[in-house]
C-alpha cells in the first residue's frame, strides 16, 4: 500500500504540491446506487414526483457538484473539468436507481473525487426529491469504478 500524501511528518493534513507534476489527460469513472419501494420507482418513472423531474435535477445536481468539489472536501485541488457526466437508470432487481458519473480533465492531479462528489450528491438529491413518500431508501455502493491517467496509470475495480 503506499503512503498516504496527505499527511505531513507529524500526521498533520496537508494539501498536496502538485505544481512540479506534468498536465496529462485523466479520467474517472464511479457509480451508486439509491433503493427504495417499488411504487417509489414506479412513481420517479413515471415522473409524477411532487417535486418534480427527479431524474433531470439530480443529473444537473451531480453535475454542479462535481465542479465544486475542491469546496466540499478540504485537500482536494481545484480542477478545470473538462467533461461531467451523470446518469441515471432504473433497476428493477435493486428496486432503484443506479447513478454512474464519468469526470474528465487535462491537470497535474486526478478527478476521482469530483466523479464520486457527482454520484453522491445525485443520489442524495434523489433521496431529497422522493422522500415524502419513501424515507426507507437507502444510499448504497458508492464507490471508484475505474480511473486512467497520472504517474498511477490506470485502475479497474474487480467486480466482485
Amino acid at each position: 500500500m503506499a503512503a498516504l500524501t496527505h499527511l505531513g511528518p507529524s500526521g498533520e493534513a496537508h494539501m498536496v504540491d502538485v505544481s512540479g507534476k506534468a498536465e496529462t489527460k485523466r479520467a474517472a469513472k464511479a457509480e451508486g446506487a439509491v433503493v427504495m419501494a417499488r411504487e417509489t420507482l414506479r412513481l420517479a418513472l413515471a415522473g409524477e414526483a411532487k417535486k418534480g423531474d427527479v431524474f433531470g435535477v439530480a443529473r444537473i445536481a451531480g453535475i454542479m457538484a462535481a465542479k465544486r468539489a475542491h469546496e466540499l472536501i478540504p485537500l482536494c485541488h481545484p480542477l478545470p473539468l473538462s467533461q461531467i457526466t451523470v446518469e441515471i437508470a432504473p433497476d428493477e432487481a435493486l428496486p432503484g436507481l443506479r447513478v454512474v458519473a464519468q469526470a474528465g480533465v487535462s491537470a497535474k492531479t486526478g478527478v476521482e473525487m469530483e466523479a464520486l462528489t457527482a454520484v453522491s450528491v445525485a443520489c442524495l438529491t434523489i433521496y431529497d426529491m422522493l422522500k415524502a413518500v419513501d424515507r426507507g431508501m437507502r444510499i448504497e455502493r458508492i464507490g471508484l469504478v475505474e480511473k486512467s491517467g497520472g504517474a498511477s496509470g490506470d485502475w479497474r475495480r474487480e467486480r466482485g
